[in-house]
């Protein structure tokens, strides 16, 4: 299908991205957005390149141009500018990185060099969580699944320095290479802590053999999405009794001014088998996995020895990334997770005008009035089911742009003494803050995403969308250029319909209006939900986007289903729009496909060969391409708008289309 752009007229934006040599029918994601990608070939110092990133690349600018200030103003002492300032300019100095190598955790490896049993290592790691080194498990204060108004103690499965379990396992060329890097990676590590080669050699692989015990007791990735099955509400003393004799989980948690009636265990079984590799590993064996997950989450902070280490393993081997992504920007990164909101306060108040936030509040009750009415006439759910799903759709909360109230940061300490300081000093101020809402009223204003965050996100338990200002941005186009046809496609398609369908996938459907873990579906209803979702299963298990390697269809069935869902709704709401309604084309585009391909934008990316491995064994996400080939392949006006045919690759038989909402 040729798009043929109108002489003397500038070229549409959108119009400029597609490969025309493609057939929409055979690949639309490389008729979407081919020629962008053939025009911006993946950095070296990147993983993946993408519409995400030159977004980032926006954001970089004007937030670099915000710490340079604050770090030449020197402001007074406790002042945003002076945090902002400081930790710029020690993130900025490698040279005093370099100077002070591995000294800023003299402290911490002193008190791993002195535990003697199981039970100092048990208190350093507790000792640890607050720095952010989260050895053999985690632990939290969070929203209870099954009581939203109460914040509980929650803990999970961890401490793996892989990705995920099934890396120590899966047998396909590219991971089995991975794991005998990590294990190069982790003596690597030890050298540098002034080991010689062999005996560097040798404990790394006591540490992988210890680790790999602990994925073996670790869940797998889609089973970790049942939240039923992940809820196990424990008594601390029983948790001691039952399944960690070795643990008196009452006692360390009291350490940190900690008494709850009971606890929230994600993987019970996890935990007893911890107990026991506990038990059974030599304490220098244990010391040693405590001295690597120590390095390794501090190296990038330290000097240029132990960073380019992090860089070579965790980048270039797991991601394939060719060179260091510059400093200045690593250390936005680290300024942005340290006190992104101080930041963001800045940025939404120079970059995001209250017309944009209007805009987009008015485009999510455009498309929850859709999700309603679709509710309303599906002929698949009873009424009793529908009444409730009407409730809950009702009663989201949207959190569009930035927040009503910022968060303080007023007890949060940065100063010049090294870059590894502050970044602990950030954790600790985290960990903290995090653990200081325990027994204390849930705060439904808080925001666990920046303004400045390319992202988005639903929250079961508060039954609420956050929308960050950035996610709206379109790079290189101001808002008011971007039409409603690539707006409702690239944000109430992908962003709000998606996050608000989340409440509604196989995993938010089972969270009630008020944000409970509750069985608010009839049987019935239940079974047919899950009939459809199977259907999507397996579709997503078919695509095989590295050879022996497949789309992990139960793990990544929430997102398929937010990205279908968000299809729908947001097509259903464009048409109700003037655009639509006028049909005039743009770019040679017709509005209906100008909607697609807005969608498609969403997902303009492309990545290295050793991050997609990653990805498909770690994410519950597709991959980009995925996400626009499989949802829009059950969708009949894609067809129609494209002219699709059987027996082409885009083309889904109508009794093998997924329809769920």
């Amino acid at each position: 299908m040729a798009v043929v752009a109108s002489p003397g007229k500038p070229k549409d934006f959108l119009a400029a991205h597609l490969d025309t040599s493609v057939d929409p029918g055979v690949d639309f994601f490389q008729y979407a957005n081919g020629g962008w990608l053939k025009a911006h070939p993946i950095p070296k110092s990147e993983s993946s390149w993408g519409i995400g990133n030159e977004v980032d690349d926006e954001l970089y600018a004007r937030l670099r141009t915000i710490s340079e200030a604050a770090a030449k103003a020197h402001g007074k002492a406790g002042t945003d500018q002076q945090k902002i300032g400081d930790f710029w300019a020690t993130g900025m100095d490698a040279a005093k990185a370099d100077r002070l190598g591995v000294h800023p955790l003299d402290a911490e490896l002193a008190r791993i060099d002195a535990i003697r049993s199981e039970q100092d290592v048990l208190d350093t790691v507790f000792a640890f969580k607050p720095i952010g080194v989260d050895a053999l498990f985690h632990v939290s204060v969070g929203q209870d699944s099954k009581d939203s108004s109460t914040m509980a103690v929650q803990l999970h499965q961890g401490g793996l320095g892989l990705p995920e379990r099934d890396f120590y396992f899966n047998a396909e060329p590219g991971v089995a290479k991975l794991r005998a890097a990590y294990v190069t990676h982790i003596a690597r590590s030890f050298e540098l802590l002034g080991r010689d080669p062999a005996a560097a050699r040798t404990s790394a692989l006591q540490v992988m053999a210890f680790e790999t015990a602990l994925a073996q007791a670790s869940r797998k990735l889609a089973d970790l999405r049942d939240p039923e099955k992940n809820y196990n509400k424990i008594v601390p003393a029983d948790l001691t009794a039952k399944y960690t004799p070795g643990i008196d989980w009452a006692a360390h948690l009291a350490a940190w001014k900690l008494q709850p009636a009971y606890v929230v265990v994600g993987q019970p079984e996890f935990f007893a088998a911890q107990d026991r590799l506990l038990r059974e590993t030599p304490v220098p064996v244990l010391q040693d996995y405590l001295r690597y997950h120590l390095v390794d989450s501090y190296a990038p902070y330290l000097s240029t020895a132990f960073d380019n280490e992090y860089f070579d393993f965790h980048h270039r081997a797991m991601a394939g990334q060719q060179e260091q992504r510059p400093r200045w920007k690593r250390t936005l990164d680290e300024e942005n997770d340290a006190m992104g909101m101080v930041l963001g306060r800045i940025f939404v108040s120079n970059y995001f005008p209250k017309a944009s936030k209007r805009r987009y509040e008015a485009m999510v009750e455009s498309i929850r009035d859709t999700f309603r009415a679709r509710i309303e006439r599906l002929d698949w759910m009873g009424g009793d089911t529908k009444a409730k799903a009407l409730v809950k759709l009702a009663a989201i909360t949207p959190k569009v742009g930035y927040p009503d109230k910022w968060k303080d940061y007023s007890t949060l300490v940065v100063g010049r003494d090294s870059y590894a300081a502050n970044v602990m000093s950030a954790q600790r101020w985290q960990f903290e803050d995090n653990l200081a809402k325990f027994g204390k009223p849930v705060d439904r204003t808080e925001w666990d995403m920046t303004p400045q965050t390319y992202n988005a996100y639903y929250n079961p338990s508060n039954n609420e969308i956050v929308l960050p200002a950035a996610i709206f941005m379109v790079p290189g186009v101001p808002d008011a250029k971007v039409d409603d046809a690539v707006a409702y496609g690239y944000v109430a398609a992908s962003t709000i319909g998606h996050e608000i369908t989340h409440g509604f996938d196989d995993e938010g459907r089972q969270f009630d209006a008020k944000g409970n873990l509750s069985g608010w579906w009839t049987a019935q209803d239940a079974d047919r939900f899950n009939a459809a979702a199977k259907k999507m299963v397996n579709e997503f298990n078919a695509y095989e986007p590295l050879p022996g390697l497949h789309i992990n269809g139960q793990a990544s069935l929430g997102e398929n289903i937010a990205d279908y869902g968000g299809l729908l709704l947001g097509l259903e709401a464009f048409q109700k729009t003037q655009q639509y309604k006028q049909g005039r084309p743009i770019g040679g585009l017709t509005p209906t496909q100008r909607y697609f391909l807005g969608y498609a934008l969403g997902w303009m990316s492309q990545q290295r060969e050793e991050r997609l491995r990653q990805r498909l064994l770690s994410d519950v996400h597709a991959p980009a391409k995925w996400r626009v080939l499989g949802p829009l392949s059950n969708i009949p006006d894609f067809y129609q708008a494209f002219n699709v045919k059987p027996g082409q690759p885009m083309w889904r038989a109508p009794e093998d289309r997924v329809q769920i909402w």
